[in-house]
């Protein structure tokens, strides 16, 4: 298949939407980022009232609407105490790795806007001092953040106006290899949001309708579960676009488009995961098919939020989900491609 994708729109967009932090609950910025990509291009962009954009794209029909969903919200962490010593405790939004932020920079904002730099480290940081440094077990309860500022008392933090409810967010560190790879955090589900932006780009650029009226929904509660429990009633399937796992008793890989039969809640839709499977055969797309049994989507938020509707999954392969993630730049494009082909065949 030769489908003309932009390389360096969809990795620009990534880079952009990667740059900004978004926690679920925090996703305003961003979400602002992509109502400009999707009315820079002519499409109509809305919020619902939690936050979510939905972007909107004319079918050649409108007997279906079709929903094809990316959760923007990312993993975080919130103040949850402050120490007599002037560390931070946390709280973790979503389901990070804690052993993977020991030494991670991160950001604190206040309710006023105001933004302090500090490091997640264990409470036995030094191998010079603790015995335990090395075997320590890693978990929120055993770590703290230590803030970039003069402070030695609980006092000290709170007259920087750092209380507890504040967003802690979590450096991404992200980079694009000349061989293709993004590494970063957060590209779960980044990433896909990418692809969906890439595949406005092309239908835009193209001049291209779908066969049916779409709605890209862009999720901002995804990690903490409701993300698309609401979406527009008159979606009547939905695709959700979302990584696809890589490890143990997998197929999927950092180069293939992903389509999930079934995750955590039961198998996706028969006929739209059959469909989504021949689609990708028949044009030569790099893609596999996976059960991920420790796993929940946005067409899963929605089935429980009582919506009606059939859904399938699908998303670019991630290594080392909710640690330091990586994807290639070939399974964004598969992912992009098999979108394509399912609105337009």
């Amino acid at each position: 298949m030769n489908l003309d994708i932009n390389k360096d729109y969809v990795l620009n967009t990534a880079k952009e939407i990667l740059a900004l932090h978004s926690p679920s609950g925090f996703c305003y910025e961003v979400i602002e980022l992509i109502r400009q990509k999707a009315e820079a291009f002519g499409y109509a962009f809305e919020t619902t009232r939690k936050g979510c954009g939905i972007i909107t794209i004319p079918g050649e029909s409108k007997e279906q609407v079709i929903g094809l969903s990316a959760h923007v919200d990312t993993l975080g962490a919130m103040v949850r105490s402050i120490t007599s010593i002037g560390t931070l405790k946390f709280a973790l939004i979503g389901g990070p790795i804690p052993a993977t932020l020991d030494s991670e920079y991160c950001q604190i904002r206040t309710r006023e806007g105001k933004v302090y730099t500090g490091t997640f480290l264990s409470t036995s940081p030094a191998a010079h001092v603790y015995e335990d440094s090395k075997s320590k077990e890693r978990t929120p309860e055993k770590m703290e953040i230590r803030i970039d500022e003069v402070v030695r008392t609980k006092e000290d933090v709170l007259a920087l106006g750092i209380e507890s409810g504040d967003f802690v967010f979590i450096e991404p560190k992200t980079v694009i290899t000349e061989s293709g790879f993004i590494k970063s955090r957060f590209i779960d589900d980044k990433g896909s949001v990418a692809a969906l932006m890439g595949l406005l780009e092309l239908l835009h650029r193209e001049n291209v309708q779908p066969h049916f009226t779409t709605k890209i929904f862009i999720s901002v509660y995804e990690e903490v579960g409701h993300g698309s429990s609401y979406i527009p009633e008159d979606i009547t399937e939905m695709i959700a676009v979302d990584m696809g796992c890589i490890g143990e008793d997998l197929n999927c890989s950092e180069y293939d488009v992903s389509i999930c039969a079934k995750d955590s809640g039961g198998p996706y839709d028969y006929e739209m995961t059959t469909r989504l499977v021949e689609l990708a055969k028949a044009n030569g797309l790099k893609y596999v098919v996976d059960i991920y049994p420790m796993y929940g989507s946005d067409v899963g938020a929605a089935l429980r939020g009582g919506n009606n509707i059939r859904g399938a999954l699908i998303g670019p392969g991630v290594h080392a989900s909710h640690g330091m993630e990586r994807t290639h730049y070939t399974a964004l494009e598969n992912t992009i491609k098999l979108l394509y082909l399912y609105l337009t065949h």
